[in-house]
């Protein structure tokens, strides 16, 4: 049975306020629908001052999500370790474990946008030590014993339910990623298909005398619509996922390596380059794939769009992988 994920971000170009929580509203209840149907997972992800209202809160949708649901594991990737308070992240992400029954997966990386840092006021050069303790913290403070904390003891409660410790891997596409999360013992997560970085990782891990495992992205997990007419879903919403692609190659410079990266300008150049795929369900079934990553609700995507895709997905497709 392949992995299916369905993915919110929650994008929504010059949204009101009424529209923006229409489009909050029905994530939920499309997770809700999605573990009724045997969908394994939600994705989410973080970013902030995003003009066109990218979702700044991943934990708080993640419990949205767990109140709605019995089944389905919420993923956060990823979360922007160095903008977060250490301690104020280990007690949200205990309370999320508890609520959930151990359904929280969190990646945590360092972000590559410059933007955000300035936002709150984080300084961008020291982005690796205060991931570093980001993570250190973390993991000593998911004990419930007091420890050291900025000369200080202190002691955070409660503690999560999952143990040792709720899921947590360390994402990004460097060496100094992999070497962080080999040095913690903590599973790898690259950010695109980086086999040489797997290898690099497993390296560290003999180095340090530790235990991981990588999460690697394949080679080819394109993000999904299912739609009983492609051509016309392609001619009326692929602006939405050219608006989705656009902007993230504008934040996507230098090094950064990216699942999602495309260099589309148009939609027919979007299209033909496969990274977005709009797909019959029969199509979709006949991918193969052991990742099946639906988004729905991509780059603005009118709700009830995103609602048939969804359900062409559980009703058409799950059935004949097995679900």
């Amino acid at each position: 049975m392949p992995v299916s994920v369905v993915r919110f971000n929650l994008v929504e170009p010059d949204a009101t306020p009424a529209s923006l929580a229409a489009r909050y509203q029905a994530a939920v209840q499309m997770a809700a629908y999605a573990d009724e149907h045997g969908i394994t997972t939600v994705q989410t992800e973080e970013h902030h001052g995003a003009d066109n209202n990218w979702l700044p809160s991943p934990f708080t949708l993640a419990a949205a999500v767990f109140g709605a649901t019995r089944r389905i594991a919420v993923t956060v990737s990823a979360v922007i370790g160095p903008l977060h308070d250490p301690l104020r992240l280990a007690e949200e992400t205990a309370v999320l474990d508890l609520l959930s029954g151990g359904r929280l997966v969190t990646v945590a990386g360092i972000g590559y946008r410059p933007e955000e840092y300035a936002l709150f006021d984080v300084d961008w050069k020291r982005r690796g030590k205060l991931q570093d303790e980001l993570l250190e913290t973390l993991l000593k403070a998911w004990t419930g014993e007091p420890f050291e904390y900025r000369g200080r003891t202190v002691r955070v409660t409660p503690r999560p339910c999952t143990d040792p410790h709720p899921l947590l891997l360390i994402g990004g596409s460097s060496k100094a990623a992999a070497r962080r999360a080999a040095r913690l013992g903590l599973p790898f997560f690259p950010s695109a298909h980086l086999p040489e970085l797997e290898a690099y990782y497993k390296e560290r891990l003999v180095e340090y005398g530790t235990e991981g495992w990588t999460m690697m992205p394949a080679a080819e997990t394109p993000l999904l619509h299912v739609a009983e007419d492609p051509d016309r879903a392609w001619a009326e919403h692929g602006r939405h996922f050219l608006h989705e692609a656009r902007t993230y190659a504008s934040w996507q410079s230098g090094g950064i390596r990216s699942a999602v990266k495309s260099a589309a300008m148009t939609v027919a150049e979007l299209r033909a380059e496969g990274v977005y795929r709009i797909v019959t369900p029969q199509e979709c079934v006949a991918l193969g794939h052991d990742n099946y990553v639906l988004h729905p609700l991509a780059g603005g995507m009118p709700v009830e769009e995103g609602w048939q895709s969804l359900r062409l997905f559980c009703e058409r497709v799950l059935p004949e992988l097995g679900g």
